[in-house]
């Protein structure tokens, strides 16, 4: 039996272990959950910098003991610059390079928004310079490097090693760095030590924010010091399902939130509790196919939008869907968003206050762009946007891109309150489903449901294909049976960070936490 890690006061789950030290480091010092979270996502944006950073996006859901959860969009739009005669000579918006990073980075005005939803809940207003302390150290006297960071650099290395101060930055004697040796990021170690001394704002509306236009004006970047001063990141109320087992929570739009939740709610009215492991999936599968559909349909920027989205789940369209899926045939489906690297991370206080938390560059290392002097690596979530004028997502200044990114939570019936994400763009609400339907409907022990074999209907890193992929653990009958149903099926290594770096944390009804760390990631569900 595969164990989870059970604690009684704090526990913390990330895809870094020193994220989770950092949290749990906090909670020790009598810091709330949400302060934790900011120590975390500080660090994870240092020791896990092909994944995330300062220079990126970030999504809170915050789920209080009582009362509503509270949802923080801390995503950027479009710069005032970022027009269609700004990519004329283009047929697409690239990935990466100055031009690729379009949108005002967010991360840190969530950080701030977080902390005064922490002060109104009572919070110890721990100091940032403490927040940050752990992260300062790791960018200035350096940090091993993991596998996952080594191996993106080598496979993206003909994409980065040209960008703007990305060679100075990543690849030290210009080389890919080996797993286990030393990195070192002292500009980003001067950059979190300003922040500590100036506030958090200064990234917006400071000196730092004079510095960052400065330098993105030299580059090309379409982002202005005014674009900086007018960012806010923004409380949502965040979407809702009522399922058989409690109450799911989810990221309003831009996000997919919505496409996590309608997968749940669609396999709701299915019998998932007695389903075999190919049912599982295939019925998933379908689920997220007509779930995908309602997201390349509505989901944009939300002052774009003609659908409330917590409307469309309220209605009897879910039961509708759920009758389509038919149990002996797999239906046709387009295409899908493709990879993303994020990192998905939760926290638990012993009040009861729980956090699920997603941090975000996009692509791997994201634009590639290392703006001169500060070690931020700028994102490209803007890439979302289609140059097309009559499409959805079509790019405006001021206009926030899609966002794959979506937190999860659920308060259940049985009086367990759980968090739980993962990264990996299409992936997400894949992986937030199984574990989900595997933990609360068919009741497999948690770790052993983040540990379990994954599936992903689309697109991997490099790949162009969007069939339903398989990591090689599962038996050999899943594969035939999906294939015997018309899935389209191929195998992938047996602990793939194709399908994502999953977490979860329970909290019981006797008060005891209950958290799991993924196996494909570097991370570790640490309590006390």
């Amino acid at each position: 039996m595969i164990q989870s890690n059970i604690a009684p006061l704090g526990m913390a789950v990330a895809p870094h272990h020193l994220a989770s030290e950092s949290a749990l480091a906090v909670l020790r010092e009598g810091g709330n959950a949400i302060e934790a979270m900011v120590a975390a996502a500080a660090t994870i944006a240092v020791v896990y910098p092909h994944m995330n950073g300062l220079g990126g996006d970030g999504f809170w859901l915050i789920v209080p003991p009582q009362g509503d959860p509270i949802a923080i969009d801390a995503s950027g739009a479009a710069g005032s610059l970022a027009d269609f005669s700004f990519y004329e000579d283009a047929a697409t918006i690239p990935h990466r390079g100055p031009k690729a990073a379009l949108t005002v980075a967010g991360t840190v005005s969530g950080w701030a928004e977080a902390l005064e939803v922490s002060a109104e809940f009572g919070g110890s207003a721990m100091p940032v310079s403490r927040l940050l302390a752990d992260a300062i150290r790791y960018a200035a006297d350096g940090i091993p490097v993991t596998d996952s960071q080594s191996s993106a650099t080598r496979s993206k290395y003909h994409e980065l090693a040209n960008q703007p101060g990305f060679a100075a930055t990543f690849l030290p004697d210009g080389e890919v760095p080996r797993p286990g040796s030393r990195f070192t990021q002292p500009e980003l170690a001067d950059t979190l030590s300003i922040l500590t001394e100036e506030g958090l704002e200064s990234f917006y509306r400071g000196s730092l924010a004079t510095r960052l236009a400065s330098e993105m004006s030299a580059l090309g970047m379409p982002i202005t010091l005014e674009d900086l001063n007018h960012h806010h990141a923004l409380r949502r109320t965040p979407l809702r399902i009522e399922h058989q087992s409690g109450e799911v929570f989810n990221m309003t739009p831009p996000t997919q939130g919505l496409v996590s939740l309608a997968i749940l709610g669609i396999t709701d009215h299915l019998n998932m509790a007695d389903a075999d492991e190919a049912q599982t999936i295939h019925r998933i599968v379908e689920a997220t196919k007509l779930a995908f559909d309602l997201r390349d349909r509505y989901i944009t920027d939300p002052l774009h939008m003609q659908e409330q989205m917590q409307t469309l789940l309220d209605s009897d369209l879910l039961v509708q869907l759920a009758g389509k899926i038919d149990d002996r045939q797999a239906a046709p489906w387009g295409t899908g968003k493709g990879p993303g690297d994020t990192v998905w991370m939760g926290v638990m206080d012993s009040s009861g206050l729980a956090v699920s938390f997603i941090q975000s560059i996009y692509h791997e290392f994201g634009s590639g762009v290392v703006i001169p002097g500060t070690g931020i690596t700028w994102q490209n979530r803007g890439a979302a946007f289609s140059l097309d004028p009559d499409h959805l997502l079509a790019l405006a200044p001021g206009k926030q891109p899609f966002h794959t990114l979506n937190p999860a939570a659920a308060r259940l019936n049985d009086g367990r309150t759980i968090v739980y994400g993962s990264m990996g763009g299409d992936g997400q609400p894949q992986t937030q489903a199984a574990i989900f339907t595997r933990h609360v409907v068919q009741g497999m022990p948690l770790q052993e449901c983040v540990s379990a074999p994954r599936w992903l209907l689309g697109r991997t890193w490099g790949q162009s294909s969007d069939s339903l992929k398989l990591e090689g653990r599962f038996a050999p009958e899943t594969f035939n049976q999906l294939r015997a149903l018309g899935h389209e099926v191929e195998e992938l290594p047996a602990f793939s960070e194709a399908v994502g770096h999953a977490g979860a944390i329970v909290r019981h009804t006797n008060g005891m936490l209950e958290g799991a760390c993924d196996p494909r990631s570097n991370g570790s569900a640490a309590g006390f």
